[in-house]
């Protein structure tokens, strides 16, 4: 729905956001601003901060930015218009509607939700009465108990074609609104209509703030098909929704954890177990906006599959639907009932801490798409494995958001290097692979000077970084300076992950603006860095000597540096004269000391041609 902007306006300036933050956060103010423990990530020292007076609320930490109804939508789990609409009515704001169109859509749905508010009823009551004996007595044989079965509204639709029609169809709820509502149906050839379930245990299908919207029946017989759903209506679109979400909110946003299992009854057995936080979709494969659904609810939800043939296919197809929209933070894991199980019969025959077991044995989605494209299939030849590394390429760039498919993409190329390893060499636990240099000078290797009077490795005092830490924070500051470099260095970077926490972040910060950054000059790079909430490290980073290490005004240097700094870097080699040289010339950033590097680094035979036309 469209709010007037002047209304929005009014009800952003009318409500107190400390006010609604501090329902989640504990709040200290400090001079014009408050600040607390992030709501959205785990975090032991405050980075969250409330500005009252600009309307906004900021995490340094995990990013999460916006205002009242932002902050309603994030804490919440809320879509946009039932967060305008929860904060109006705490303010005593009517929600104007936009147009007459969508006045009288708003009056349609209204109307829509009292014909299925009034079904259930009627559905409940018969569960209840003797046309609902057998529908009871089932649900009872299931092991719900009664409380389960008042909790989720279960009922019975009794085997007569008019008994709905009948009970509910009134001035207020004509016929044409049941048919649209998708409780009655029209007969194609003419005639009566007539109720759309019959014969069939019931199970209401709720909006996120409870309103029944559709169901979901059963029948008892040998009637196919089995189950049921509701038609898409204007209230219900069977791809985007998920049963037992209502139910389900609540512990989701306090644990921190969403499991998505494939029928009704799990869901129900799971929530009577104790496993308040599950949900299922509504008899389809998991879709990509289920996914985001259970996202709102957490990071990483659980897809839970059973054990047989059928649940593999279901966990390759929930796998590769996954697999394109993951973002930072939000990805999936993926547990395996053992077979023939599913979560009610595992439940009944071993209890709850044996559903618990599987559940903390899940899997992420990384582990799982390597093992469905490798299990079962002939990996012994060069062109063999080389089909596998294009496939799983093909799938790392089907990855829409650019961090992480880059992180794919590695996490991908580093576990062919780990699986295919030559057996002629072997690694040892905490040995990094290929042969180490032991400072030796051999025939042909070009004279080195030593630069502050001694012998290279003799007398050296303690860095104050660790040469890997030193070399990171030099491959982000010649980034800085010339953000034209960002875009050539893009793809390296992102597949990165840098030792130190904080330096990593602002990695991430520059990926961030990769799109813009050709276009930006440092300080303006710096600005919208600091922006996301980077100034403490770029404050470390940015002195005097930092400039001149990056060459400001001679960017073809600045690029050969990268190169070479980046080429060190990946090799992971990092003995004792490299970081030595590399801390001097950190200290002093002379021309000397320069080919100095230079001239240590090509004679490791894997310097970097400044001229041979490569981008770093």
């Amino acid at each position: 729905m469209a709010f007037p902007p002047e209304f929005l306006d009014e009800l952003r300036t009318r409500v107190s956001l400390p006010g609604i933050v501090s329902r989640r956060v504990k709040l200290t103010k400090k001079g014009r601003e408050y600040s607390g423990l992030c709501p959205f990530h785990n975090e032991k020292s405050p980075s969250f901060t409330v500005n009252e007076d600009k309307g906004f609320f900021h995490c340094f930490g995990c990013g999460a930015h916006g205002d009242a109804i932002s902050f309603e939508m994030r804490a919440n789990h809320l879509a946009f218009t039932e967060a305008v609409e929860k904060l109006a009515q705490e303010l005593g704001l009517e929600v104007p509607k936009a147009t007459p169109e969508e006045r009288k859509r708003e009056a349609q749905r209204a109307s829509l939700h009292d014909a299925m508010e009034a079904a259930c009823r009627f559905y409940e009551a018969q569960l209840r009465a003797a046309a609902g004996r057998e529908g009871l007595a089932y649900l009872r044989d299931r092991g719900l108990s009664e409380d389960t079965i008042a909790r989720f509204r279960l009922g019975w639709a009794p085997d007569n074609r008019e008994a709905l029609k009948k009970a509910v169809m009134s001035e207020a709820c004509p016929e044409s609104l049941l048919i649209e509502a998708g409780l009655l149906k029209k007969p194609e050839g003419g005639g009566a209509s007539f109720d759309f379930f019959r014969g069939r245990v019931t199970f209401p299908v709720t909006d996120r703030r409870g309103r029944v919207v559709a169901f979901g029946a059963r029948t008892l017989g040998d009637g196919q098909p089995k189950y049921l759903n509701s038609p898409d209506t204007p209230l219900f679109h069977k791809g985007s929704m998920l049963y037992g979400l209502a139910h389900a909110r609540e512990t989701a946003r306090d644990k921190g954890v969403a499991l998505a299992v494939e029928g009704y009854m799990d869901v129900i057995a799971l929530h009577q177990a104790g496993f308040t936080y599950a949900v299922a979709p509504l008899g389809t494969a998991l879709t990509e906006s289920q996914i985001e659904e259970m996202w709102r609810l957490a990071d990483e939800p659980i897809l839970c599959f059973d054990g047989d043939a059928a649940g593999q296919r279901a966990m390759a197809r929930a796998a590769e639907r996954g697999l394109p929209i993951l973002k930072p933070g939000k990805s999936l894991r993926f547990a395996v009932l053992p077979h023939p199980e599913d979560p009610d019969s595992l439940i009944k025959a071993k209890g709850p801490a044996a559903m618990q077991t599987v559940l903390d044995d899940a899997q992420p989605l990384f582990e799982v798409a390597w093992r469905l494209a490798t299990e079962g299939r002939p990996l012994d030849t060069p062109e063999r494995r080389a089909a596998l590394e294009q496939e799983l390429k093909d799938k790392a760039f089907g990855i829409a958001d650019e961090t992480v498919r880059w992180q794919y993409l590695a996490a991908f190329r580093d576990r062919m290097k780990s699986e295919f390893r030559p057996k002629w060499e072997p690694r040892k636990p905490g040995q990094p692979s290929g042969k180490r240099f032991d400072g030796k000078r051999r025939p042909g290797d070009p004279p080195l000077r030593a630069l502050d009077g001694r012998l290279p490795g003799a007398g050296r005092p303690p860095p104050p970084a660790s040469p890997q830490t030193r070399q990171e924070q030099l491959l982000l500051t010649i980034l800085i300076v010339h953000p034209p470099l960002v875009e050539a260095a893009a793809e390296r970077l992102g597949e990165m992950t840098f030792t130190d926490s904080e330096l990593d972040k602002l990695r991430r910060g520059i990926l961030k603006h990769l799109d813009i950054a050709r276009d930006l000059d440092s300080p303006s790079l710096q600005g919208h860095l600091r922006s996301d909430g980077h100034s403490r490290v770029l404050d470390s980073l940015l002195d005097a000597n930092a400039y001149k290490i990056a060459r400001p005004d001679a960017v073809h240097e600045a690029r050969s540096l990268w190169e070479h700094i980046f080429t060190l870097y990946t090799r992971k080699e990092l003995q004792a004269d490299v970081g030595h040289a590399v801390e001097i010339f950190a200290r002093e950033p002379s021309e000397a000391n320069f080919n100095y590097l230079a001239a240590l680094l090509n004679s490791r035979g894997k310097g970097v041609n400044e001229d041979d036309g490569r981008d770093p």
